[in-house]
C-alpha cells in the first residue's frame, strides 16, 4: 500500500511493520503496544505514515489518532499523508473530505474512517474512541496526555498504541516528559510482556562517538538515506553528549519511580567488604586493562593476578587526569612486567587509544560488547563467592557499590549513565576476565574459573 502511494520503505521499516502488525490466531494484534526508538533522520516519520495508510486503507480502522510533541511536526506529517493520497487516484477516490482548519486537521473516507491530528493537552483525544494511536516524539509524551489518550482505546476490540521517538535524555529540559516511554523501555528490557513489541537501534553505551561501527549500529538508514559524510559532519559539529543521544541513540532514561530510593549498586557493599585484604599481593603473571571516562577527563589502568592462595587479586595501579599519559605508562608497564595480556573494551571510550598503543609496540586484546558483559558478570560472581581480593581503593569501592546495570544482549553490564564513574569497575572486570582466559590458555589443563 505504501509503495502504491509512492512511499518506498527501507528494509528496517518493513521489519518493524512486519513485527508490529503480527496477529494472533484469533485475528487480533499480537502487540497491543509498539515501541520504536531510533535516532533522527532515519525515516521514523515515514514509517508512521505507512502505518496511517494501513489503518485507513487496509485494516478498516475507524479512527487513527496521530500526535506529536510539536504540533508543527504533526502538520508536516499530515501534509505528507494528504499529498501521497492526492497523488494516488485509487486512494483519492475513496476520500470524502480533507479537513484543514486549525485544530481540526484530518482525513475522512467515504466509509466514515478517519485519521485525526491531536495536540498533547489534558483534553486531547477525549470524546474520541480510537482504534490506533500513533504518538510521535514520545520523548515528550506527558503523563496527562497519555492518560487522556489511552482510555479512548478501551471500547475497541483490537486497538494498538505506538510510541515512536529518538532516545530520551532526562537531563534535557525538552525531555522532561520522557517517563512514559522510559517505563515502556524498562518493560521491554525486562521481557515477559506478551503484548509489547519493542524496536530500538542504539550504539553500545560508552561507544567512541567517531566509530563508524557505532554509527551503523544506531542508524539503520545509514547508506540509504543517511551518508557517512553527513554523519561525519554531524559528529564534528555536535557536542559529544548531544551526539550520543541524537545520533547514537544512547539515552539517559528516567529511572523506575517505584524502585526504592536507596537501591544498592550492582555489587553488595557487604560482599565487597568481605573481599577486602589491605595486605593482598599477587604473585606471578598479571593482565592489564584500561578504561577512559566518556568525557575523557581521566583514564585508569588496572591489573589482575593470582595470590599465593590461588584467590584472584585486582588492583587499580594508575588513575590519572586526561589520556595523554596512558600510552607511555602502559608501554612502560609492559616492558617491566611482561603481562600476559593488555585488554580494552572494543566499543568503549578507551578504544580511541588503540592506534597509539600499537604505535608504541603494545599488543592489545579487544573485547566485544558480549565479552564485556561476560566479564562484568564473572566479576560480580567472583565477588559474591568471595573468590577475589582487593586492597581497598576508594574509587573502585564507589564504582562497584553505586553503579547500575544496563542490558547488553541477554546479559547485563556496568552502566555509565546516571553520573556514576565506572572506569575502575570496567578495568578490573576486564583484567580479571582476561587473566582467567590467558592463564587457562597458558596452563592448558588448569582453568581458573571466575
Amino acid at each position: 500500500m505504501a509503495a502504491l502511494a509512492g512511499l518506498r520503505l527501507d528494509p528496517w521499516q518493513e521489519h518493524v511493520l512486519d513485527g508490529a502488525l503480527g496477529e494472533r490466531e484469533d485475528g487480533r494484534w499480537a502487540a497491543f503496544e509498539v515501541g520504536l526508538v531510533v535516532p533522527r533522520q532515519n525515516g521514523k516519520s515515514a514509517l508512521l505514515e505507512a502505518r496511517t495508510f494501513a489503518g485507513l486503507f487496509l485494516l478498516g480502522e475507524e479512527l487513527v489518532l496521530y500526535s506529536s510533541h510539536d504540533f508543527k511536526t504533526s502538520i508536516e506529517t499530515f501534509l505528507r499523508v494528504v499529498s501521497l493520497i492526492e497523488s494516488t487516484s485509487d486512494l483519492e477516490r475513496r476520500v470524502k473530505r480533507v479537513m484543514r482548519s486549525h485544530g481540526d486537521e484530518g482525513v475522512e473516507l467515504k466509509s466514515g474512517q478517519r485519521v485525526k491530528l491531536v495536540a498533547r493537552t489534558g483534553n486531547s483525544g477525549r470524546g474520541f474512541f480510537a482504534d490506533a494511536i500513533l504518538a510521535d516524539e514520545a520523548f515528550n509524551l506527558p503523563e496527562h496526555a497519555a492518560s487522556a489518550l489511552l482510555p479512548t482505546m478501551n471500547t475497541h476490540p483490537n486497538p494498538q498504541l505506538w510510541l515512536a521517538s529518538s532516545a530520551v535524555d532526562m537531563k534535557n529540559p525538552a525531555h522532561q516528559h520522557g517517563k512514559v516511554l522510559s517505563r515502556m523501555r524498562r518493560r521491554a528490557v525486562a521481557g515477559g510482556d506478551p503484548s509489547l513489541a519493542y524496536f530500538e537501534w542504539s550504539a553500545p553505551e560508552g561507544s567512541v562517538t567517531g566509530d563508524v561501527e557505532a554509527w551503523a549500529a544506531a542508524n539503520p538508514a545509514l547508506g540509504i538515506r543517511i551518508s557517512l559524510e553527513q554523519m561525519g559532519r554531524l559528529h564534528r559539529s555536535t557536542a559529544r553528549s548531544t551526539f550520543e543521544v541524537e545520533a547514537l541513540g544512547i539515552g539517559d532514561w528516567w529511572p523506575d519511580e517505584d524502585a526504592e530510593a536507596a537501591e544498592p549498586g550492582v555489587v553488595e557493599d557487604a560482599s565487597w567488604r568481605a573481599c577486602l585484604d589491605p595486605d593482598s599481593r599477587r604473585v606471578g603473571d598479571i593482565t592489564v586493562a584500561l578504561d577512559v571516562s566518556p568525557d575523557r577527563r581521566h583514564a585508569l589502568v588496572a591489573i589482575a593476578g593470582r595470590r599465593a592462595d590461588d584467590l584472584a587479586h585486582v588492583e587499580v595501579v594508575r588513575n590519572g587526569v586526561g589520556t595523554s599519559w596512558v600510552v607511555d605508562y602502559v608501554a612502560g608497564l609492559v616492558r617491566r612486567q611482561q603481562p600476559l595480556q593488555v585488554v580494552i573494551d572494543r566499543v568503549g571510550p578507551a578504544a580511541s587509544l588503540l592506534p597509539a598503543l600499537a604505535g608504541a609496540g603494545v599488543q592489545v586484546e579487544t573485547l566485544t560488547a558480549q565479552q564485556r558483559a561476560q566479564a562484568d558478570g564473572g566479576f560480580m560472581d567472583a565477588v559474591a563467592d568471595a573468590r577475589v581480593r582487593h586492597i581497598g581503593q576508594q574509587s573502585l569501592d564507589d564504582a562497584l557499590v553505586a553503579a547500575p546495570l544496563r542490558p547488553l544482549g541477554e546479559a547485563f553490564a556496568f552502566s555509565r549513565r546516571g553520573g556514576i564513574d565506572i572506569t575502575p569497575s570496567v578495568a578490573v572486570s576486564l583484567a580479571l576476565q582476561e587473566h582467567a582466559v590467558a592463564t587457562a590458555t597458558a596452563v592448558g589443563t588448569r582453568v581458573f574459573a571466575l
